[in-house]
């Protein structure tokens, strides 16, 4: 059984640089996220941590490729709930998510928010819900692509809202923090 880098590990390793791939496009979240925690792992290493971003099919190309390196040290993927849950939950995977992974260390936490225009006739959560089963239809939702964790997130934590929100991917253009649905 094949595991992944292990951050006590590296302290045994040579001077050849150390690579974090980040499983998204540069600019974004977890793209900042993991040049900050490369340059933090860089000092008590001794040694250069670079940061890969290899994007794609929902983050699985990147976990893919940490996936397949040796196991030797010198690769790690930041990942998150979506490439280390939900895709090995949605996707046929060509790695084992449990077998070829090991947790190393919790780097951030991402609270998810529920958010409407001020006009929206709902002052809190239940009474959000209540207008979305009465507007059947009427609610729209962007999302980065078929398994972004935020929307899956809500959907399987409240089945009855996904019945009645039309979700829509954001435009291939849209960049990270600039989102923009396409329109109907």
């Amino acid at each position: 059984m094949r595991k992944r880098l292990a951050l006590g590990f590296a302290l045994a390793l040579g001077s050849r640089a150390i690579t974090l791939v980040v499983p998204f496009g540069a600019g974004g979240p977890a793209d900042t996220i993991g040049r900050i925690v490369a340059e933090g792992m860089r000092e008590p290493l001794g040694q250069p941590v670079v940061v890969e971003n290899v994007t794609g099919a929902s983050g699985t190309i990147g976990v893919g490729r940490v996936a397949g390196a040796p196991a030797d040290g010198y690769t790690s993927v930041l990942g998150n709930w979506a490439t280390h849950v939900l895709n090995g939950a949605m996707f046929a995977l060509r790695y084992d998510l449990l077998a070829d992974f090991e947790p190393v260390a919790l780097v951030s936490s991402d609270p998810l928010l529920i958010v409407a225009r001020k006009t929206m006739p709902a002052n809190d959560l239940k009474e959000f819900i209540a207008w979305l089963k009465a507007n059947p239809d009427q609610a729209t939702q962007g999302r980065p692509g078929r398994a972004a964790y935020r929307p899956s997130a809500a959907c399987f934590s409240e089945k009855q809202l996904c019945h009645t929100v039309q979700v829509r991917p954001l435009s291939r253009r849209a960049r990270p923090g600039h989102a923009r649905s396409r329109p109907p």
